[in-house]
């Protein structure tokens, strides 16, 4: 390596860490009050937010931090899972905005996992959906002045449940349900009474397709629900009445890929819509009075969620992989910024990204997104994957990747099968076969980069988070003579250890992608596990893992790390007191600089 790393306080891939990001929400009742989540205290806490002169005051002090909340809708209280050190496993708990104290409004239940949380806009129904080791359930909470009255519970389900969303009166809810399906990641919507329980109506689109839910029309008494199907093979949004059975698909013709629901305009007017295609965004504005559709014309790059704020107004959280995430607001009728809510302030130059495309080994084509320091190559090279796996990179300013441009790397975020925004054919490949159509999507990008003269072929290291990090252990272990190492953070060892010690919230959705559970399909999962390949692994491996992760638990990791240990392998494990990943911006850059510390040791 030439480059000298640069590990002071001062430099600047750190400050790119330690530079603010904020993520907004307006409450529904009053839209003078909001609610933020930011790391602008060194860890992600909330605030209530003063929209009009922009002001915040800190409202949770937790020290692992609290990046998600709920707001009520009068902007009165908040809304958040209380867990204990990062574990995500406890009680919903509502916290006034005046500084008082918390309370906690299930206190008759166990600690639990959750995949759900919504409010009625009246603010006096709270729906909750969890799971623990006998399925999925979703209760109905009455509040009353944020305090829970009455609670009842409303549905059970072995198969993966998700929602509720509420309407807007609290007479009922809807949940996508995974019962039809038979344990694939496929959903028909229920809609139930919230008080009795009873199935009020069902929307289903058949074998093999899916439903996604997104939330009931904000006006009181309508009983219209936004949702959206891939009967058509690509994500398409509608609008479904379950009291009269009308439905009603959005006319799209001319718009390409997956397109997804952000928002209702306050009024129920409009709807904000993003289309998703080959990892890029753009919005549009879809008019339900007159049935027409509006591309806005809005600055490139990755909106990290948008939707109405105002008249006219459309707040979003935007980012480019030159520019740190800011707040603006763009006009709702064109996409033109109109100002800037909350800016990154001093945030060091960045490198820009380009997307590029390469053939799989089965002809399929794989999008990438590439970045290379000054020079000419070869480089050294980091090829990373994304968590999920129904995710998709895109492009974004993100200081890991920037530290490792900083030092003279190569930097590729690779799109692999399994990835959203590609089509349905593309997501699902991966379905019951795990592991292997990635692998092959890692080969043909390591070999494309090194044909490409842009990578070093003896200087390639794998990396991800997640699930990011298990297929950084199963390209180390599947195809262990193309790296020079491999750095997997959160990662998953072993499918079948990971089943028995997962969340509940989790256990279905692995079931779905593995074929069943491990007693049903135990060559499947012998096969998708790293595991399985620790005698053939070759390069140096460093693992990063929390402690109290309920997502990815610790055992696996402390099993795979013992037969490595036990065969001779290069192995670091460094734990972490936390859980999925770190919202500690200090320990985050400490993250990285291990993990840039263990490539200067490997590369040499």
């Amino acid at each position: 390596m030439q480059i000298i790393p640069q590990l002071g306080d001062d430099a600047t891939w750190k400050k790119r860490f330690r530079i603010t990001q904020i993520y907004t929400q307006i409450a529904f009742g009053d839209r003078s009050r909001g609610l933020v989540a930011s790391n602008q205290s060194g860890v992600f806490q909330l605030y209530s937010w003063n929209v009009t002169s922009g002001k915040l005051n800190q409202l949770t002090h937790n020290p692992k931090g609290k990046p998600y909340g709920i707001l009520a809708p009068d902007g009165n209280h908040v809304y958040y899972l209380d867990d204990q050190d990062g574990n995500e496993l406890g009680h919903y708990m509502s916290l006034p905005c005046s500084g008082s104290a918390a309370v906690d409004i299930t206190p008759d239940l166990p600690p639990y996992a959750s995949m759900g949380f919504d409010l009625s806009r009246n603010g006096r129904l709270a729906g909750l959906n969890i799971a623990d080791q006998d399925g999925f359930h979703v209760y109905a909470i009455d509040l009353q002045d944020a305090k829970p009255v009455t609670s009842r519970k409303l549905y059970d389900s072995t198969g993966i449940t998700y929602g509720p969303v509420l309407a807007s009166d609290g007479s009922q809810l809807a949940i996508a349900s995974s019962e039809r399906a038979g344990g694939k990641l496929q959903f028909s919507l229920v809609v139930l009474d919230s008080t009795a329980g009873t199935q009020l109506a069902e929307l289903w689109d058949g074998p093999e397709t899916s439903l996604n839910l997104f939330d009931y029309s904000p006006i009181p008494g309508d009983p219209r629900l936004l949702a959206s199907s891939n009967r058509s093979g690509m994500q398409r949004p509608l609008i479904w009445n379950p009291q009269t059975g009308e439905r009603t698909d959005l006319v799209l013709t001319d718009i390409q890929g997956d397109v997804e629901i952000w928002s209702w305009s306050p009024d129920a007017r409009w709807i904000l819509l993003c289309q998703l295609q080959q990892a890029v965004q753009t919005l549009f504005v879809y008019d339900l009075e007159h049935h027409t559709v509006e591309q806005l014309v809005h600055p490139a790059g990755t909106y990290q969620g948008a939707y109405f704020a105002n008249e006219g107004e459309i707040f979003a959280h935007w980012t480019s992989s030159t520019q740190a995430q800011q707040v603006i607001a763009l006009d709702s009728s064109s996409g033109k910024q109109t100002r800037v809510l909350f800016a990154a302030n001093d945030a060091p130059l960045a490198d820009p990204w380009r997307s590029v495309s390469f053939a799989s080994s089965d002809g399929q084509q794989i999008q990438a997104w590439l970045a290379t320091p000054a020079g000419s190559g070869p480089f050294p090279t980091i090829l990373e994957t994304h968590g999920g796996p129904t995710s998709v990179a895109t492009e974004r300013y993100s200081a890991g990747a920037q530290m490792w441009l900083d030092h003279g790397f190569a930097y590729m975020s690779l799109n692999y099968r399994g990835s959203t925004t590609f089509g349905k054919a593309f997501e699902e490949q991966i379905w019951g076969d795990l592991g292997h159509w990635e692998v092959e999507d890692l080969v043909a990008a390591r070999n494309w980069l090194v044909e490409s003269g842009i990578a070093d072929h003896d200087a390639i290291l794998l990396t991800g988070w997640s699930y990011g990090g298990y297929l950084t252990l199963m390209g180390a272990g599947m195809r262990p003579d193309l790296w020079a190492g491999g750095m997997a953070g959160i990662a998953i060892a072993d499918w079948s250890i990971q089943w028995e010690d997962t969340a509940p919230t989790l256990r279905g959705y692995q079931e779905a992608l593995l074929g069943g559970n491990p007693e049903q399909n135990p060559e499947q999962y012998r096969r998708s596990s790293p595991i399985s390949y620790v005698d053939q692994v070759r390069a140096p491996l460093l693992v990063i893992q929390g402690s109290n992760d309920t997502r990815c638990p610790a055992r696996p990791m402390r099993e795979y790390e013992d037969k490595l240990r036990t065969l001779g392998k290069q192995i670091e494990v460094e734990w972490f007191e936390a859980g999925h990943g770190s919202y500690e911006t200090e320990l985050q850059i400490r993250h990285h600089e291990t993990m840039l510390r263990f490539a200067y040791r490997v590369l040499g």
